[in-house]
């Protein structure tokens, strides 16, 4: 297989002068980006980087992220980025644990690089204005003229380390080959049927999976990465109308602020033929409203992790709601009875457990980063255990009910907080929903309903609602708190644990009128 750098070489080949990458006033062809890229290739030389070594990155969804991205694969350096919201301990974390050799920022994170232990001992490269304290310029370097770069790993050289969000213990590295990457890029162009010259809106972090893959994706087929550096809804209106985009392939959260903008309605997005999302379930009212608003003529579900890019995926989302379809090209998929200890002791069909995908799938990475203990977790019997629960109904077809830690006991009975949001989220007021459980006394945990609304709705509608809905008297919430905004993590995945914590702003609740 290829490796990366070789990827993109054939990629300028079949379309030098196609449209590359766009943001703001840069608007590069594959030849001219290339040309970039070299020169970035050249200085990492300069700086004395070798192969196998680490860079790390703290930016935004900028041109020079992503050049830094693919300049990292023909130099044969593996990529390390990390949130530009990360704070002077977790940089220092990373960079420790990674042994990183460089490291690129941006004036956003320049605070928490100042206040970094281990920043100032490796070579800082600046990127963009008013960056200061580093001893390199990205400017400076992209502009010196360089020779061609010539790819210098092979396929099974490392590609790129993205670090997990985490909750309760440190983050953990995920290393991934140059083949696993490319391979992963090649089944979302065929599970999303891209076609050459797609535009897609490069929005999803550099730092998460989601937007490294809808990178890799356009460089294939000569298509278009017209970059976001961060969400912002008009903004991305904006880029949608002007930019023609044809794809998205955002999380469920950036969808619901983009449909429910006011803009939106003003906003020409006829170009937009193709909807993906992944990163977290979405209820059944935002799918509806979706369909609604865009028409797509795809519609697809994607079902992942960082770990093994993809699980299932579902083409026809609309169709059947709340299903994440079937195994991807590269996987196998199992539903084993939860906690199990073994790959192979399955669920029957409708029974709730949690999902397994075989770890030697072509996309998937093979361990985490010197930590044995949480690949002895996650790694067994040559299945990655996912930590999400979910069945198989009479078709088939997977249901992702939740995570494992999410499950909400209450009185001996198995609750899935999926299926409680995609009901409320069908009630004409409710914006938003997270369920969670907490702690009670006679049952353990109650099922407690966290609403954002979008007009006036009582707790004593919502509840006849989820009745009439045919809810299992068990599944309904217990209680309802009316609050101004549901926490999210910086890519949108609901944090029920800030909910739990008490970490949320009530709104006083209001009585329907």
């Amino acid at each position: 297989m290829f490796d990366l750098g070789t990827s993109f070489m054939a990629s300028v080949a079949r379309d030098p002068d196609a449209l590359a990458i766009v943001d703001a006033d840069v608007r590069l062809s594959y030849a001219q980006w290339l040309a970039r890229i070299s020169s970035l290739v050249a200085a990492f030389d300069g700086m004395s980087l070798k192969a196998g070594e680490h860079l790390v990155t703290v930016l935004q969804n900028r041109w020079e992220a992503a050049t830094l991205h693919w300049a990292c694969q023909f130099a044969g350096l593996t990529i390390v980025p990390i949130n530009w919201r990360a704070k002077a301990d977790e940089i220092d974390f990373v960079i420790e644990n990674c042994g990183a050799r460089a490291i690129a920022f941006e004036a956003v994170a320049g605070p928490a690089i100042r206040e970094s232990r281990l920043a100032s001992s490796i070579p800082r490269i600046t990127v963009g204005a008013d960056a200061g304290q580093a001893e390199l310029s990205f400017t400076e370097m992209v502009a010196e003229p360089a020779a061609t770069a010539v790819p210098r790993v092979a396929a099974d050289a490392w590609s790129l380390m993205l670090y997990t969000s985490g909750t309760t213990a440190k983050p953990k590295g995920v290393p991934r080959r140059h083949r696993a990457e490319r391979m992963a890029g090649l089944a979302h162009v065929a599970q999303n049927l891209y076609a050459n010259g797609e535009r897609t809106l490069g929005v999803m972090p550099l730092y998460h999976t989601m937007g490294v893959r809808s990178l890799i994706a356009m460089s294939l087929i000569g298509g278009v990465f017209v970059c976001q550096p961060r969400f912002d809804v008009g903004q991305a209106l904006a880029l949608i109308e002007a930019e023609a985009i044809t794809n998205l392939y955002l999380v469920p959260t950036l969808y619901h602020d983009v449909v429910h903008h006011p803009l939106f309605a003003r906003t020409d997005v006829t170009s937009v033929r193709k909807l993906g999302f992944a990163g977290a379930p979405m209820t059944d009212g935002l799918l509806r409203k979706l369909t609604e608003a865009f028409s797509p003529e795809l519609f697809v579900n994607h079902y992942g992790s960082s770990e093994i890019y993809t699980f299932t995926i579902n083409q026809k989302a609309a169709r059947k709601p709340g299903c994440a379809g079937k195994a991807g090209l590269n996987q196998l998929i199992r539903v084993v009875k939860l906690g199990a200890a073994s790959a192979h002791e399955l669920a029957v069909a409708g029974e709730e457990g949690e999902i397994v995908a075989l770890a030697a799938s072509d996309e998937a990475f093979e361990g985490y980063w010197k930590r044995p203990e949480a690949d002895a977790k996650s790694l067994r019997d040559g299945w990655y255990f996912t930590g999400d629960t979910g069945y198989f109904d009479g078709d088939g077809d997977l249901y992702v009910s939740g995570r494992v830690d999410d499950m909400i006991i209450t009185g001996g009975e198995n609750v899935s907080p999926v299926e409680i949001e995609s009901c409320l989220s069908l009630h004409p007021g409710v914006s938003e929903v997270a369920v969670v459980g907490l702690p009670d006394e006679r049952w353990g945990k109650i099922v407690v309903a966290f609403v954002q609304r979008a007009g006036p709705v009582s707790a004593d509608e919502l509840d006849q609602h989820c009745k009439a809905a045919g809810l299992a008297n068990f599944k309904r919430p217990r209680r309802f708190e009316f609050v101004k905004a549901i926490p999210k993590s910086p890519v949108g995945k609901l944090l029920r644990r800030e909910l739990v914590a008490g970490a949320y702003e009530r709104e006083q609740p209001a009585t329907a009128g």
